[in-house]
């Protein structure tokens, strides 16, 4: 049979077969492989008499997260509070730049809390995150809880962001049964203490999962090359590979440059000035 795996703990694997979940081991193979069973990878298993399941192969994955560990991601969800704590959108863009890297096709930012902000506040962020599908939402007030509940649907999608900013409170009224457990926010550092202690794949709605993790344990950039830094942002794309005098062009201090004729019309002047100082911190 073939499904999914939802959990993993201490070397067994939970896995979902149409409507049932079969508690499973992984051949002895793997691990002399040192290949490790993940959760999200797709499976094939064969049942033992007593009802449980022996992993057979893992079937190939179109993507992995290392931290958290996670595989065959959809979707990925990067939420962020619009206050208590403010956005940082420079740690944002970090987020938004590896889920791209992975080569996760879909990104969605959920700005939780949005009955805190303005209306030019949101215009704003619209218009700098224009390439991208944007969710205003409020988990308190169940406000943008449909909308992101319909991108989410047949899809297998990763929740991230920083601590705080109320993840679980989204997932919660997503679907209330989940009963994630949600922490109170700390006043003297204005920041969440994190609440989620494993990757586990929970069932949305009937094949659509959603991952609550720990989060990104790691936003460096230390693996991504320069050069390969300027396919990471969507908005340069309808522009990379026609136009630059320089075939090697970054987009920085050459003249004739496509992209930058672009700045400040399709390409927001907010984010073209992120990827500068991106690139300096690879420099």
């Amino acid at each position: 049979m073939t499904g999914r795996i939802i959990k993993g703990i201490g070397g067994i694997y939970y896995v979902a077969v149409s409507d049932r979940i079969y508690e499973c081991k992984a051949r002895g193979r793997f691990r002399h492989s040192k290949i490790v069973p993940t959760v999200g990878d797709n499976v094939t298993i064969a049942l033992t008499e007593e009802g449980k399941g022996v992993i057979d192969e893992i079937l190939p994955r179109k993507n992995m997260l290392v931290r958290p560990r996670v595989a065959n991601i959809d979707t990925a969800v990067i939420v962020f509070a619009i206050k208590t704590p403010d956005i940082n959108t420079e740690l944002l863009d970090r987020f938004l730049i590896l889920a791209k890297e992975r080569k996760i096709p879909e990104v969605v930012i959920c700005i939780n809390k949005s009955d805190l902000s303005s209306e030019d506040e949101a215009v704003m962020l619209r218009k700098i995150y224009s390439a991208y599908s944007i969710v205003f939402a409020s988990a308190k007030d169940k406000v943008g809880i449909d909308e992101l509940k319909s991108k989410l649907k047949g899809r297998v999608a990763v929740f991230a962001g920083p601590s705080g900013v109320g993840k679980s409170s989204i997932i919660n009224a997503l679907n209330p049964k989940m009963e994630r457990q949600t922490g109170a926010l700390s006043e003297k550092i204005k920041r969440g203490k994190h609440t989620t202690r494993s990757v586990e794949l929970l069932e949305l709605d009937t094949d659509s999962y959603i991952a609550d993790s720990p989060g990104f344990t790691s936003l460096s950039f230390e693996h991504i090359k320069r050069e390969d830094m300027q396919f990471l942002f969507p908005e340069f794309e309808p522009y990379l590979g026609d136009g630059c005098y320089f075939n090697d062009c970054l987009h920085l201090k050459e003249p004739n440059c496509r992209i930058k004729e672009h700045v400040g019309k399709e390409i927001p002047q907010e984010r073209y000035d992120r990827y500068v100082d991106f690139m300096a911190m690879l420099r």
